[in-house]
């Protein structure tokens, strides 16, 4: 049995052995565990590990040195511990919204999870037009709670500076600032993804087009520059688990402290993707939901961050009169801009999203794909117009206006 007192990258052969030696006492000592590999995403590895003869399980997350998608792309493993604090921090701030974390192991860069096997992944459940009444109030709970909580209006400054200190993550936030928010506007490093039917589609309304160019930098340094609040930082339907009553954030090692509308943002880009293969797909009662998800997820946001400033503002220039709600518009336009980056990114990027690209009649996807584009500069280039669900929804109709 490996002593695990050195990093190496776990096979499921060694996961047993591991969580005996180092979460002894979460199964029975002579238990027998079976392991298997479940994770999909870009970065690390994820193993689910039952006990055979009770059915307890839990889940073992590993931070691999090199990205999955790209051996040449290396990452700090320190994500892992970030990611494990930060879950930690938001079960406080938004409680039952995240899973559980059992551990943290400095030397395996592996943290040990509540397993969430009765929920589903929610990117999954909306590509087979799964419908969830319950997570426009639940993610605008955890959003609320988590960012505005985390910034310096309701936080010591001293106590918030510190945290983002701790939560410094240049590695992960260099792929989002090259990914997301420069390469889809100019492919400067050759790595994005474009289909040959939308190759003069993508050169006329994204490489060629100045005034989104200028945006699109302004949203960047945005990003680099405003460290607002602790961001989840890739809070997309991949790092989402629901059910019909329940939904579980997961995944934020990408956090770091940025502007709050780029998580927003990512909710509602990803909500449209969903959009994108229903309609691919005819589903009318599915289609009319993620709207209505959209336009709720926004409303009960400024809602709810409405009322906790009012019960959590500590800062007393933050309760001079209209600054809360110029505060919030700030919120709202960069919600916009970072919508539209993210629908750019997934749509010519080199890591894009399921939902569209699985849509099999290659006009349907190229349809989706178009609407994701000129949704996404509606959005970036007028961002300061949106201020309500309505103005989000509105901006993916007028897209669809302008493909008739």
């Amino acid at each position: 049995m490996a002593a695990y007192d050195k990093y190496f990258l776990m096979k499921e052969e060694d996961v047993a052995g591991y969580v005996q030696a180092r979460y002894a006492g979460h199964f029975a000592p002579d238990a027998k565990l079976t392991v298997k590999e479940i994770g999909d995403g870009n970065l690390n590895y994820v193993f689910k590990v039952v006990e055979e003869a009770t059915g307890k399980s839990m889940i073992v997350k590993q931070a691999g040195e090199a990205l999955r998608i790209s051996a040449e792309m290396h990452v700090s493993t320190d994500r892992n511990r970030i990611e494990s604090e930060i879950l930690q921090l938001q079960d406080k701030l938004a409680p039952g919204t995240v899973p559980k974390i059992y551990g943290y192991d400095t030397v395996m860069c592996a943290c040990a999870m509540e397993d969430l096997s009765d929920h589903e992944l929610m990117r999954y459940a909306l590509m087979k037009h799964e419908i969830f009444p319950q997570f426009a109030e639940d993610i605008s709970t955890y959003m609320v709670n988590t960012l505005l909580k985390t910034t310096d209006v309701v936080m010591e400054h001293k106590e918030k500076k510190a945290l983002v200190k701790s939560f410094i993550n240049p590695e992960l936030c260099e792929i989002t600032e090259d990914l997301v928010l420069m390469e889809p506007y100019n492919d400067l490093k050759g790595r994005n993804l474009v289909d040959d039917n939308i190759a003069d589609f993508v050169k006329k309304e994204l490489y060629e087009d100045g005034a989104l160019k200028l945006e699109a930098a302004k949203l960047k340094f945005d990003f680099m520059n405003n460290a607002q609040a602790l961001l989840h930082g890739d809070l997309h339907t991949g790092s989402i688990f629901v059910k019909k009553d329940s939904t579980k954030v997961f995944d934020p090692e990408f956090a770091f402290f940025g502007p709050m509308g780029y998580d927003i943002g990512n909710v509602v880009a990803n909500l449209i993707f969903a959009y994108d293969n229903g309609v691919a797909a005819g589903a009318e009662e599915f289609n009319a939901w993620v709207l209505d998800c959209i336009r709720e997820t926004v409303d009960l946001f400024i809602a709810k961050f409405r009322k906790a400033y009012d019960e959590c503002v500590t800062e007393p220039m933050a309760k001079v009169e209209g600054f809360r709600e110029a505060y919030l518009k700030s919120i709202l336009s960069d919600t916009a801009g970072y919508t539209g980056t993210e629908l750019h990114r997934r749509t010519v990027g080199m890591a894009q999203v399921k939902d569209v690209n699985t849509i099999a009649d290659p006009e349907k996807k190229a349809y989706a794909k178009k609407l994701n584009i000129l949704a996404g500069k509606d959005y970036i280039l007028h961002r300061d117009s949106f201020l309500s669900g309505q103005d989000f929804v509105d901006a993916v109709k007028r897209a669809e206006q302008l493909l008739k």
